[in-house]
C-alpha cells in the first residue's frame, strides 16, 4: 500500500487534508457535470448560487462576504462565468473601483439544467460525508467558527491550547450531577424538589443511562464545570434536561458545547426529534435555543411535562 504521508502527520496536515478532500470533491464533481452534458465547474457553484439567488446586483466584494471566500478566488470565478456568457459584469455606479455582476439569459437558463444534477448530487454528497460521521455539517460549522472566533496563529502565540471537552457519564463522575444541578435546580423551584427531579438528581443512571438515554458533562482543565442529560422519550425522541454551568466558568461556550452534543448524539442514533421543557424567567437560555434552531410547539404525548414548565421547544433534526 502507498504510503500516505499527510495521514501520518496528524492535525499538523489538517488543512491540506481539507483541501485534498476538497479537490478530491471538485474533480469528481465536474465528472458529474460532464456525464450530464452540461459544461460548469464544481468551483464555480458557490459564486454562481449565490447570484442566482441574488434578488439585486452584487458585486465581487459582497459574493466574497456573502460566501467567505477570499476577493480573488471570486473575482477569478466570475472573470471564468463571464468567458463562457454564464454572467455579465457592469460597471457599480456606486464605485468606480468595482465592478457589479448578474446572470446573463444564458446564465438563467442554466439552472433549469443544473437543478435535477443538484439534487441527486446533494444525495451522493451526503452520503459520503455521513460515512464520516451522520452530524458532520454541524461539526464542520464548529470547526470553521472556533478557527475564527480564535485563530490558530493567536492560540500559538499565547501558547493557550486549553479547551472545554465534553464527556460521557462514567460512576466516578455521578456526584458531580448533583452538585452541579441541585443547589442550581433548588433555587428555580424554591428549596422544594419535585418527585422527578428528586430521583432522577441522585440516580441518573438509573434515571437515564439505564432507560438508553445519556449523561454529559463539560470538562474545563481538570474540573467538571458543567453538565446536561439527553433523555430517551422514545425510539425516535429524545429530550435534553439538567443543563447547567457553573456560574466561575460561563463565557466559554460551555452550555452551547453541551447542547450541540446533545445533537450529535441524537443523530449517531437516527433521531428525528429534540425536545426541551424551560420557564419563562430563563431568557439568556432562550436566545440560545433560539440560535440553535429550536422553535416552540406542544409536548409530545411521551413527554412527562413538569409542573414548572412554562415553555416547551423542539428542533427537527
Amino acid at each position: 500500500m502507498q504510503k500516505n504521508i499527510l495521514s501520518e502527520l496528524g492535525y499538523l496536515a489538517g488543512a491540506s487534508r481539507f483541501k485534498r478532500i476538497s479537490e478530491k470533491l471538485q474533480i469528481d464533481g465536474d465528472k458529474i457535470y460532464k456525464e450530464s452534458n452540461i459544461y460548469f465547474k464544481a468551483s464555480w457553484f458557490s459564486v454562481y448560487f449565490t447570484i442566482l439567488n441574488a434578488e439585486n446586483l452584487l458585486s465581487i466584494t459582497e459574493i466574497s462576504n456573502l460566501i467567505k471566500f477570499s476577493h480573488i478566488t471570486v473575482k477569478n470565478v466570475i472573470r471564468e462565468l463571464e468567458k463562457e456568457d454564464i454572467v455579465l459584469v457592469f460597471p457599480n455606479p456606486n464605485d468606480k473601483r468595482s465592478k457589479q455582476v448578474a446572470l446573463s439569459e444564458k446564465g438563467r437558463n442554466l439552472h433549469l439544467q443544473l437543478k435535477p444534477v443538484w439534487s441527486t448530487f446533494s444525495k451522493a454528497l451526503k452520503n459520503t460525508f455521513n460515512s464520516g460521521h451522520p452530524d458532520i455539517l454541524n461539526i464542520l460549522d464548529r470547526i470553521e467558527n472556533e478557527s475564527i472566533k480564535s485563530p490558530i496563529n493567536q492560540k500559538v502565540r499565547k501558547n493557550d491550547f486549553e479547551s472545554v471537552r465534553i464527556v460521557d457519564y462514567k460512576p466516578s463522575l455521578k456526584k458531580h450531577f448533583y452538585n452541579l444541578a441541585a443547589p442550581w435546580l433548588l433555587g428555580v423551584v424554591n428549596g422544594k424538589l419535585e418527585e422527578e427531579d428528586n430521583y432522577t438528581l441522585n440516580n441518573p443512571d438509573e434515571a437515564y443511562i439505564k432507560q438508553g438515554g445519556f449523561l454529559f458533562f463539560a470538562k474545563y482543565k481538570d474540573d467538571i464545570v458543567g453538565c446536561v442529560v439527553l433523555k430517551r422519550l422514545d425510539d425516535n425522541t429524545f429530550e435534553f434536561a439538567k443543563l447547567f454551568v457553573n456560574p466561575n466558568y460561563r463565557g466559554l461556550g460551555i452550555a452551547t458545547k453541551l447542547i450541540e452534543h446533545c445533537i450529535t448524539r441524537c443523530k449517531e442514533n437516527e433521531t428525528t426529534e429534540l425536545w426541551l421543557q424551560t420557564t419563562m424567567s430563563m431568557k439568556p437560555a432562550h436566545k440560545l435555543y433560539d440560535k440553535l434552531g429550536f422553535i416552540d410547539n406542544k409536548a409530545p404525548k411521551q413527554m412527562l411535562v413538569l409542573k414548572r414548565t412554562e415553555k416547551i421547544m423542539s428542533l427537527v433534526l
